[in-house]
Parts: structure tokens; sequence; C-alpha cells
């Protein structure tokens, strides 16, 4: 209201013209919503600097046309306030600061309940429900008994007769004949007689006289709610050029809450499209652990092109992807989200991450030829310590060891995805237990202040002290890592969405695997269950072993069947025991329900009863048929 009062030339000093009741600032319980300081003076609406009501001294055209030409500056000021808003509560509180004290002395604010978007059918019943209500106090004398020259300023508690917080507007009743009108009217009319008590509840209809303007708010296609000014005894009465501005801060206010609504369905479905495009949740791995993040590039762009997975291969092991499409667009967020599907169904197969790159590029120019993107995926074995690294013109990922040593990894950088014709190059690089892989976005790194190799040594600067603070045999907790990593943003750091994803790497050691090659022959079952005796024997799982060497006996039964070369049977002790079967046939198992007098299709159905978990995935050289189970509490091993 500040900039409202000096456009008005409303900006001097209080002066004391009798003993009427002057108003002044009284500070509001918690603090203000701004710093701004209003002062109602000069001689426009009917006012005098102390809101009493003005004499006829001066000449009367003069004084007349200095009126209109306050209003209309007046209501030129209040229009931008309102119009300034973007959320609802901005343009609420942008209305109720533009009214008070300068045009009332209180305002209430009556919103749908619930507020209808766009086209939506409103629901019924109509229900108005008081959003905010503010008004003005008199200032307290001193103990001398002489008053105090302040400003005044907007009180959110209401002193009167507080007013209904919830209206149900009948068909056929007064109010919904206001409403309908869309005109704001006098409070002392006939028909607002009647509506007042119905929107404000009993009691509360209003001081007398034209004290009140009730105003409905009239959106783009249907009302939205209603003001009520009031102005108090000591101040004249509202008259019909009053009932004009009111009509105009009405119609502002209501256009802005259409705005504010749409807005906020736009920023909903934004979040929405995002969310839907990420992970709910990483995956629990046995032999590794992982923690990630997401921040838009800012609350006015909520949707980017920046994404993170990881994705759950056979063995234990783990894709680890990070990728930034270009643009912060809807269209952005959608090719992105195809990418990353993508991405997955290729990592599903099993391939190479070179291949895998090669694929997603060849997909990108399928989609269309501005498809632009950067990616970096990573496959970790938990049993070789091993992290294989394709990299198609995304920022390195930075690898933090045991001890505080932090190095920028050496990949190919590769060219974007989309541009085609391009070879990408994969790294094999150890994958030591207890370090932490730290795959991001150029937002984390880049900014207006800084260019993009300045930011990564920055990073690696942050891991190397977060890892020296933990020890030298432990690592920092992986969550509060990702958390202090962020906060290595500054102001202006921000132009750009940011993904995030750290990888903790356990491990699994040597004598916690077992692993034998079987000929595709009748006596193999047999076989497989003494091997995985002897394992289980090893390990002290002698428990486990009947169920171990019933499922199996299935499963190792089915792949010998269509296999034409030497099947594959691993066992992994982590935290669980993990079988895996692999064999070269493609056809993967579907389980089946046997009829009474089958002898076979019972396997599957045993392996689903019996396992924690099972699956089957399909590779480029066959398939792998895996299950897990459970271990004594005993037994089980935690990752490092």
């Amino acid at each position: 209201m500040e900039e409202i009062a000096d456009e008005l030339g409303c900006r001097e000093p209080l002066r004391d013209t009798g003993p009427e009741p002057r108003w002044g600032r009284l500070i509001p319980d918690g603090p203000p919503a701004d710093d701004w300081d209003v002062t109602t003076s000069g001689g426009f609406f009917g006012t005098t600097p102390n809101n009493s009501p003005s004499g006829d001294e001066g000449p009367g055209n003069e004084l007349v046309l200095k009126r209109q030409s306050d209003r209309i500056r007046y209501v030129g000021a209040a229009s931008r306030r309102i119009s300034r808003g973007i959320d609802l509560d901005e343009i609420i509180l942008g209305l109720c600061r533009a009214a008070v004290p300068t045009f009332a002395d209180r305002i209430l604010v009556y919103l749908r309940d619930p507020l209808p978007v766009g086209d939506e059918r409103p629901v019924t019943p109509f229900v108005l429900r008081l959003r905010r209500s503010d008004q003005l106090r008199p200032t307290i004398e001193e103990s001398d008994g002489s008053p105090r020259a302040l400003t005044p300023v907007l009180d959110p508690q209401p002193e009167p007769a507080s007013p209904a917080e919830r209206s149900e507007v009948r068909s056929g009743g007064a109010l919904a004949e206001v409403l309908r009108g869309v005109r704001p009217v006098f409070g002392d009319s006939a028909v607002a007689r009647t509506a007042l008590p119905e929107l404000l509840g009993d009691g509360c209809s209003g001081p007398g006289k034209h004290q009140v303007i009730l105003a409905p708010l009239r959106g783009r296609r249907r009302v939205v709610g209603a003001a009520v000014f009031e102005r108090g005894a000591e101040r004249p009465a509202f008259d019909s050029d009053d009932l004009l501005v009111a009509a105009q801060l009405a119609t502002q206010s209501a256009l802005g809450i259409d705005k504010a609504v749409l807005y906020g369905r736009e920023a909903y479905i934004a979040d929405e499209l995002q969310r839907t495009m990420l992970p709910d949740s990483l995956p629990q791995m046995s032999a590794s652990q992982l923690a990630s993040r997401y921040l838009p590039a800012a609350e006015t762009a909520r949707v980017g092109g920046d994404w993170y997975d990881a994705i759950p291969l056979p063995g234990s092991r783990v894709a680890l992807v990070v990728g930034d499409v270009m643009g912060h667009s809807m269209t952005s967020a959608a090719i992105m989200g195809q990418l990353r599907t993508t991405v997955q169904t290729l990592a599903q197969l099993d391939l190479p991450p070179q291949e895998v790159l090669h694929h997603l590029d060849e997909q990108a120019q399928r989609l269309g030829s501005d498809r632009m993107a950067t990616c970096l995926y990573a496959v970790y074995d938990p049993v070789s310590h091993q992290i294989t690294i394709a990299n198609a013109g995304h920022p390195p990922p930075i690898l933090l060891h045991l001890g505080g040593r932090a190095e920028v990894l050496r990949v190919s950088p590769g060219a974007p995805i989309g541009v085609g014709g391009v070879d990408f190059e994969a790294v094999e690089l150890d994958a030591p237990a207890g370090g932490t892989l730290l795959l991001y976005t150029d937002g984390l790194v880049e900014s207006r202040l800084r260019d993009v190799w300045t930011g990564i040594e920055q990073l690696r600067e942050r891991l190397a002290t977060n890892g020296r603070l933990a020890g030298p045999d432990h690592s920092p907790p992986l969550e509060a890592l990702c958390d202090d990593v962020l906060d290595m943003l500054g102001p202006g750091d921000r132009d750009d969405d940011i993904a995030l994803l750290a990888a903790r790497f356990g491990g699994i050691a040597p004598r916690d695997v077992a692993y034998w090659y079987l000929e595709p022959e009748e006596a193999a079952p047999g076989r497989a269950r003494r091997l995985a005796r002897r394992a289980l024997g090893r390990w002290g799982l002698n428990d486990l072993s009947d169920v171990v060497e019933l499922l199996i006996s299935e499963v190792v039964t089915n792949a010998v069947r269509y296999a034409e070369r030497p099947v594959a049977l691993r066992l992994l002790r982590t935290d669980i025991l993990r079988c895996e079967v692999g064999d070269d046939s493609p056809q993967l198992p579907r389980q089946r329900r046997a009829r009474d007098m089958d002898e076979g299709g019972r396997g599957l159905f045993l392996v689903n009863r019996l396992a924690r978990r099972w699956g089957a995935t399909r590779l480029s050289t066959g398939k792998v048929v895996w299950f897990e189970l459970s271990l004594p509490s005993d037994q089980v091993l935690r990752p490092k």
C-alpha cells in the first residue's frame, strides 16, 4: 500500500484536527505481512487525515475534480497491486491491502469452496468460506492523554462480532440474487439487508446507512466469491462513485483469483508429471546402498529434463543412470520419460553400457531431430568389485574413497544422445567396498557464476571434506552426504534443475559366492542339489538345505529342457540367499495352474510359494531365473 499512497499523493504528516478518534498503527499478532506504511491523508474518498468527514471548505468544483482524480489514481494503483499476485493468497492479500484503510475500514473476503478450475462444473451445494478478513483499530492514547500520531495498518483479527466462517448460498435466496446480479450493492438496500445476514450470520449485518458494500467476485465464467467492504460510523458513508470503485476492485480480484487457480492447477500438473517421470523409490540392494535428490530449476519451472534411475540386474548388480534432456518444459519432461523407459527396457536385456547408449541414441533420433540429451550409464558388479561406465556428453562421476580421497573418474565424454553416428566407449574401473559414487547433472556444478569444471572441482572438494570428517575407516552417511552436496549451492547457483544419485559400494566377498557350470543333461538337477548342499554347509545354512535343493532342482530341470549350452548355477550370500540359474534359451518361464492329472507344471508354483521373491530376466545371451530366500537372523551379512 505504500506505493499506492505515494502515487495518490497521500504521504502527508498527520495533523491534530480535534478530539475525534484517530486511527494509527497497531502491531498485529505475529510478524507483519510486509513493511508498507500506509497513511490516509488528503481529502480523497471524503475523508480528512484523521478519517473524519471533510467539510465543504474550498471551491466545490475543484474539490470534486480532485476526488475524481484521486479515485482514478487509486483504482489504477490498487489494480496493479492486486494483479501482481500469482497464487491465491497473494491475490487476496493484495485486495485487502488495497482496500484497507484507504477505501474501507474493514474487509471480508469469501471464496467458493471448492473453487472450480477452468471449465469444471461447480460442485453443489454452493458454499462460500471466509478466506481472509482485515480491519483497523483506533490507537490508544498515551498516559498523559496525548494521542499517538501513528500510521494506520491492518489488523487481521476482527474485533466486531465474528462473521460466519462458512455460508451456504441457497438457491433463490437473497444472497444468490446479489451474486447473480454481479454488481455491488449498498448494505442497506432491500436485497442486501437479507443477503448480508445470510452471508455473515445472524447479528452480523454490518453498520447502517451506506456504510457497507457487498460486492460479488465474478471471474471469467462464474462467481468465485464475495467481498464485504465496511466503514466505521466516524467516516462518511459510501456513495455511488464508491460502488464503481468496489466493482473495479472486485473485478480485478476475481480475474486474479481465476488466474491463481489456473496457475495452481498447472503447477500441480507439472509436479505430478515430474514425480511420475522419476522413480517413486530406489530399489533395496543387498550389496549396495542408494540415495537420490531432485530439485526443479525454480518455482516457476517445476518440470525439466533431468532424471536418474537405479535398475536391479541379475547377480545383485545394479545399473545406475543419470541424464539430462535439454530444456525445462513439458516437452522436455515427456522426452525424458520416453528415454527413461527406453533405458529401463535396454537394461533388462543386460546389454553392455555402450550398447545401451547406442540404442538410446537411435531411439532419440526416432523421436525427432532436435531430441538432444546427455546420459551416463554405469553397471556395478559387487562380485567382481568393478563398475563399467559409458558416457554420452555428461559430466563425469566422482568417486569418494574411504579416508576422504575423492577423484573425478576419467571416462570418455562421448557425444550427446541424439547426435547419431557416434560410437560410445565403456571403461571398467575398480569399485572398492565402502566407496561412494556420485552421479549428477550439470545444474549442480554449472551456473552463471561459475563454469562447469570449477563447479566439479568444488564438488570434489566438498565430498573429500565429508569423507575426512567421517574418519579413515567409515563412510559418511549417504542421505546426509546428499543434503550437504546440495548445500553447496549459493544464491544465483540455481539456473537449471538438478538430479543427484549416490551409490555406496558394499561388495560381496569371494567366500560368499558359489558358481558352477552344468552340462544340459538329465543328471544336471541331481548334481546341482549336491553342489548347493555343500555350499550351504560351508555357510552354516543347513536349515535351508531342503528348500534350496527342491527349488534348485525344479529350476535347473526347466533350464536343461531347453538349453543347448552349459547351464550356469550361482549362489550368493548377503543379507539374503539368492540363487540364479542361467541358460541360452530366451524363452521366459511362465507360472501356470497344473491340472490334477498333469505330471508337470508345478515347478514354478513351488518356487512362488516357498521363495521370498523370484523372477526371470531375458538377456542378450539367453535368460536368468532367480529366487531369494530369507536367512536366519544370526546368519545375515550386512553390507559394509
